[in-house]
């Protein structure tokens, strides 16, 4: 009998664990376990062969990541999920997947810097070429797919210029050549954006960030069909083999109860920072979903639930006033994350971008003058004080 419809919310929370291994227990138990003893040569046999459900290995398989491979695949409406020990391993797992050598990748014009430099990679070493393309028009992407495309991806905001794409008008340009669409939804989580209701693919997180949400995990997650996340499975994860252990996989499983509450908190922090920034006088711009005068407004409010904890902005000078104002910050931390409870602010040119050369980067919008800030759960008004002292100085 099928599951009656809940909200995200209590799916955050409750869950009917397939695996049927958590004996009761409220918190479901960290089976820490690098391999599952049989009852017999035979079964042992049946197992490897793929005649029996069971565990082998915790490389292939083990009860608490299970759960959170359940649970992610619940709250993105997919047939299934796959986690994986960071989130860029789940983005080279997935590119791997869905590319051979000569094919053809179009990204949006932004992505995170490490993608960016695995993309790199399989050009240089492999062929795999790809393409950037702003996707504000239909036609802008029809003109970038090429008959080696095998793939599209796409973040949504963009890292770190908050530049939105509409996912439907990209699913719609996918579907007519059978190219699958890929969304990091780092930034959104399935609490505010839910790519494959869209018409997406396949959803990416790196866990890392919100789902963990306490800065003491390094995770990713994919979520997507099942003949698409079994292959993943039984090729990219079982022969790379970059797992999630199942003490991390207990601390997202942790995280995600409470996934929900502070989703609004940082959306709402952000908002306030966000709406304050864009009035000081020591700053040129701000880039933030949330803004009345965000250029893909219409967007936000028709694909997202709310504009998520990220903002980025310039400040009026140049890269030295970027990083004098961030030195003399004193509650915030200058730190390369984000999603943490604490606030975070980075300088995108200089850190996670350092790898894309100054002329892309220009060209992605990531001036020397920019910095970007993960707004926290603490008080508005403490951050806003912090931020204003360090402006004023």
């Amino acid at each position: 009998m099928k599951r009656k419809k809940r909200s995200i919310e209590t799916d955050m929370i409750h869950n009917e664990y397939q695996t049927g291994e958590n004996k009761g227990s409220l918190s479901f138990p960290i089976f820490q376990t690098s391999t599952f003893s049989f009852g017999s040569a035979a079964e042992g046999a049946r197992r490897f062969a793929g005649e029996e459900e069971g565990y082998i290995y915790t490389r292939l398989g083990n009860p608490t990541v299970r759960a959170l491979e359940e649970r992610i695949a619940v709250l993105e409406g997919a047939d299934k999920g796959l986690a994986f020990a960071s989130g860029m391993a789940a983005v080279s797992a997935v590119l791997i997947a869905l590319t051979k050598s000569g094919d053809h990748v179009l990204c949006s014009n932004g992505l995170y810097g490490c993608t960016y430099g695995l993309l790199q990679m399989l050009e240089e070493k492999y062929r795999v070429t790809h393409d950037f393309s702003y996707m504000q028009t239909e036609q802008e992407i029809h003109e970038k797919i090429t008959p080696e495309t095998s793939c599209i991806f796409v973040e949504t905001p963009i890292n770190p210029t908050m530049k939105v794409i509409d996912l439907t008008m990209v699913a719609k340009v996918a579907e007519g050549y059978g190219i699958p669409v890929v969304v990091d939804n780092t930034f959104c989580t399935p609490y505010l954006q839910k790519p494959l209701d869209l018409g997406c693919d396949i959803v990416i997180h790196s866990a890392t960030k919100y789902i963990g949400g306490h800065g003491d995990v390094i995770a990713g997650l994919v979520a997507g069909s099942d003949e698409f996340i079994s292959a993943l499975a039984l090729s990219q994860q079982k022969d790379i083999g970059g797992v999630l252990s199942p003490f991390d996989a207990w601390l997202l499983l942790r995280g995600m109860k409470t996934l929900h509450v502070r989703m609004d908190r940082h959306s709402s922090n952000a908002q306030e920072i966000a709406e304050r920034l864009n009035n000081h006088p020591r700053i040129r711009q701000v880039f933030y979903p949330g803004l009345p005068q965000h250029e893909h407004c219409s967007i936000v409010q028709r694909q997202m639930k709310d504009s998520g904890g990220v903002i980025a902005f310039e400040l009026d000078g140049d890269q030295k006033d970027a990083q004098k104002f961030m030195d003399q910050l004193k509650l915030i931390k200058i730190a390369v994350s984000l999603g943490d409870a604490e606030t975070l602010i980075q300088h995108p040119a200089t850190m996670t971008h350092a790898v894309v050369p100054e002329d892309k980067r220009r060209e992605m919008g990531i001036s020397n003058r920019l910095v970007r800030l993960s707004a926290g759960l603490e008080a508005v008004e403490d951050l806003w004080e912090d931020l204003n002292q360090a402006l004023e100085k």
